[in-house]
């Protein structure tokens, strides 16, 4: 028994006398609702895109500069370089490297950095070497120019810390040629500066625009959000005024029959609009308390009053009911207000739950009158069925909203 209205409360799933046998099946407790990516908002949607832009620039440079500029440089290599062959391997390596990196970046993974700049950085000292002194600062040595869009590619998203150590230490490369050879410092310091200055500025910039878009997009959903949920609030508002309004009509109707005279308190169809005006406002009431299951709250509201007057109610819930709108809560529970209503002798409460699926029904025993719902109805537009029935034994009402 509950401590506030003494409805029993098992764990037991309904038994025959549930309803007939044509009501609709009980819900799976097993079917799982799918899990729903998080990345996949809005917010997140315009970052990627941001980001996605940057990556394919990115890919684009080095794949241009390493086919445009670097290839026919080492095709064209002439009498005075130490060791051709090298040049064109690294070429090679580079150029794989390229295309693995590329893959990843716009498949929206990100290639293994630490192990892809410690091969570019040998493919760079082994080019320097290669190229010699009369090549250094031509563009047969590719490695000046060409290399550092590779660094973007396999140090894309990462600190950016990283590519300027990695810059630091290409130009430690190139330093230590120009020292052995006795080349121009000026012209090396340029060198380093015109080759440095634009890579890092877009490696920058492509994570400062994607961090800014990402902050844009987060402000204009959370606006988004606060303004669609004043306008839920309100229409709540709205709604639920329309109801108590319906409903204190009900009540009010009955206690002015009742003040005038009008109306015989003894008369049994007096007394059952008097429980269920009753019954509507009470579940009205509970409708906006904030509880873990809205649902069986106002259906146990339902059956406390009922029980007050009375009846005795059995409650029996197999599950739990995931989260429904108050439209939808309000189908299912309704016809069973009513029903609980012209209820005689005794009545059982079933809610079975799963997921995507929840079946509230009613039986109680048969007498002479009127339905409180009508004549037998089988209800099936809108996302809630409603079925009704009685076969001079029971009464059954039953309720099922789906998932779609």
């Amino acid at each position: 028994m509950s401590t506030e209205s003494g409805t029993a409360l098992t764990a037991t799933a309904p038994g025959p006398a549930a309803g007939p046998a044509r009501r609709p099946r009980a819900p799976d407790p097993s079917r799982a609702v799918a899990d729903r990516p998080v990345d996949g908002s809005a917010a997140n949607a315009v970052a990627h895109a941001s980001d996605l832009g940057a990556r394919i620039a990115a890919v684009i440079i080095a794949v241009a500069w390493h086919l445009t500029i670097s290839l026919p440089a080492v095709l064209g290599v002439g009498p005075g370089m130490a060791a051709p062959p090298v040049v064109a391997v690294g070429w090679l390596v580079t150029a794989a490297i390229g295309v693995w990196a590329a893959v990843r970046l716009l498949h929206g993974g990100l290639p293994p950095a630490r192990r892809l700049a410690a091969v570019l950085l040998l493919v760079d000292a082994a080019v320097v070497a290669a190229a010699g002194e009369r090549y250094l600062f031509t563009s047969a040595n590719w490695v000046w120019g060409g290399l550092v869009w590779f660094f973007l590619l396999v140090l894309w998203r990462r600190p950016v810390w990283w590519l300027l150590a990695l810059l630091g230490a290409h130009a430690a490369i190139a330093l230590g040629a120009v020292l052995a050879s006795g080349a121009d410092l000026t012209r090396y310091a340029m060198s380093v500066y015109g080759t440095s200055s634009l890579p890092v500025a877009v490696f920058v910039g492509a994570a400062a625009i994607a961090a800014l878009a990402l902050d844009r997009a987060r402000t204009a959903a959370a606006v988004l959000a606060v303004e669609a949920e004043r306008e839920a609030a309100e229409r709540a508002r709205r709604d639920r005024r329309d109801r108590l309004v319906r409903a204190g009509g009900a009540a009010e109707e009955v206690l002015a029959a009742l003040a005038a005279g009008d109306a015989d308190p003894a008369d049994p169809e007096v007394r059952r609009r008097c429980v269920l005006a009753a019954a509507r406002l009470r579940r009205l009431i509970a409708e906006s308390d904030d509880v873990p299951d809205p649902l069986l709250h106002e259906l146990r509201a339902a059956a406390d009053l009922a029980e007050r007057n009375g009846l005795p109610i059995e409650l029996v819930v197999v599950g739990t009911p995931p989260e429904l709108p108050v439209e939808v809560r309000r189908r299912l529970a309704d016809p069973l207000t009513a029903a609980l209503a012209d209820a005689r002798g005794h009545a059982r409460l079933t809610v079975v739950a799963g997921p995507d699926e929840v079946v509230v029904s009613l039986v109680t025993p048969d007498h002479d009158g009127a339905d409180a719902t009508g004549p037998p109805v089988v209800d099936g537009n809108g996302p809630v069925e409603h079925v009704h029935d009685r076969d001079g034994e029971i009464r059954w009402t039953q309720t099922w909203w789906r998932r779609t």
